[in-house]
């Protein structure tokens, strides 16, 4: 990968748009993509595009190379850019849109491009105006469509673009782009530092750049404390720490170290419940208990998102983590066994394209028939739950 840095007079750009790929060749992820959509510009048959995936995966970056292989020098003269999430409206696409669709550039005899970023947010009503808008101003304009959920997307207008899906890049590939920036800006990082960086970042570049710009400034030395600690997210010792305390303290007791835990450092509750999920995995645990954890994790997780109190899910995971307990026969050493024996803090976690998701792929779990079906006794009514759950929750004050 030979992308070159901005000029010295932009310095104070953002390392993600002063490292951003300039050509098709610089892109470091989806070749595949990238070769085909190639073809169609050398060839003079480039469709109507929509590009989806997650964030940080190179949807922007890919279309704007597109455009400078098309137009040259002149590419921005020939696009038109819209951040859909801001102006979202039908008046826009009425106005703006259609008023660049219907034009021609007077010494040039080709189309034009209009991209329309994070369309996922815009109305119904301006996605049935832009479906008309495509059909009748095709000679004069191509249109890149963006977004994060393809689903958000109306098939009207799905069926009228060749459509190519964006998946969260390889590690190698994240670390190869860091290890130029790195060097180029003389970053002082240890090994423990970039594998924080990878692990943080899930395949998205935009959020690995941001991390690494931000400890750059923060500190002389970017280690993996550093890393965390610009982000917010819990140390993977802290993770442990509360782990092990939730399936070998008494209720109250757990109770207490966590919020104390969580204050001291200012954890968010959703982030907590994100990497004890990666642990959870790999416990060694029966079917019926697996399910169980995973569905009650789900459920906290969705209560988070509609603004539960964090205190009471806070309990709420711990009464999961005992009751699982009891489903295994109680013993927390032979369920933690896997992941206290080896490196605890990078293990070879599944990884989802949309981890950040309001409701992740950990909540979708709990919307699987088959669980509820297979596994009835996994729903566990309140006569069906251990003596301790009440006896915390009185302690606790919570009815």
């Amino acid at each position: 990968m030979t992308s070159e840095p901005s000029p010295p007079g932009e310095d104070t750009l953002p390392w993600v748009e002063k490292y951003r790929p300039q050509t098709l060749n610089d892109l470091v992820s989806h070749k595949e993509i990238t070769e085909t959509i190639e073809r169609f510009i050398d060839e003079g048959r480039l469709p109507h595009l929509l590009l989806y995936g997650p964030a940080g995966t190179g949807k922007t970056s890919t279309i704007l190379a597109c455009a400078r292989k098309l137009y040259g020098p002149q590419w921005k003269s020939m696009i038109m850019e819209l951040n859909a999430s801001d102006e979202r409206g039908i008046d826009v696409v009425r106005e703006q849109v259609k008023t660049f669709a219907s034009t021609r550039k007077i010494f040039n005899t080709g189309f034009k491009l209009i991209i329309l970023d994070e369309a996922d947010a815009m109305t119904t009503q301006a996605q049935n105006a832009l479906r008309r808008i495509v059909e009748k101003y095709t000679q004069n304009v191509r249109f890149c469509i963006i977004c994060n959920y393809v689903s958000k997307i109306i098939p009207a207008l799905q069926s009228r673009c060749t459509r190519f899906r964006f998946s969260p890049l390889e590690m190698d590939q994240v670390k190869k782009r860091l290890e130029t920036v790195i060097e180029t800006e003389g970053v002082n990082i240890t090994e423990d530092g970039k594998q924080a960086l990878l692990t943080l970042s899930n395949g998205d570049m935009r959020r690995a750049l941001n991390i690494l710009q931000a400890c750059h400034a923060a500190y002389d030395l970017t280690d993996e404390a550093a890393v965390y600690n610009c982000t917010g997210n819990p140390l993977p010792t802290d993770i442990h720490y509360i782990l092990r305390t939730m399936m070998k303290e008494e209720f109250t007791t757990a109770y207490s170290k966590i919020m104390r835990l969580k204050t001291e450092k200012g954890l968010a509750l959703q982030d907590v419940i994100f990497e004890v999920y990666k642990d959870v995995v790999k416990y060694k645990l029966s079917k019926k208990a697996r399910v169980y954890l995973l569905e009650k994790l789900a459920e906290i997780e969705y209560r988070l998102t509609t603004g539960a109190s964090e205190k009471i899910q806070v309990t709420a995971m711990l009464g999961a983590f005992k009751t699982m307990l009891d489903l295994t026969g109680g013993n927390a050493d032979e369920v933690m066994a896997d992941t206290d024996a080896g490196d605890y803090r990078f293990g070879n976690i599944p990884r989802t394209d949309n981890v950040r998701d309001s409701v992740s792929s950990l909540t979708l779990l709990s919307r699987i028939p088959s669980y509820n079906n297979e596994f009835p006794s996994t729903r566990m009514t309140e006569s069906k739950l251990p003596v301790w759950v009440g006896e915390g929750n009185r302690k606790l004050g919570i009815d």
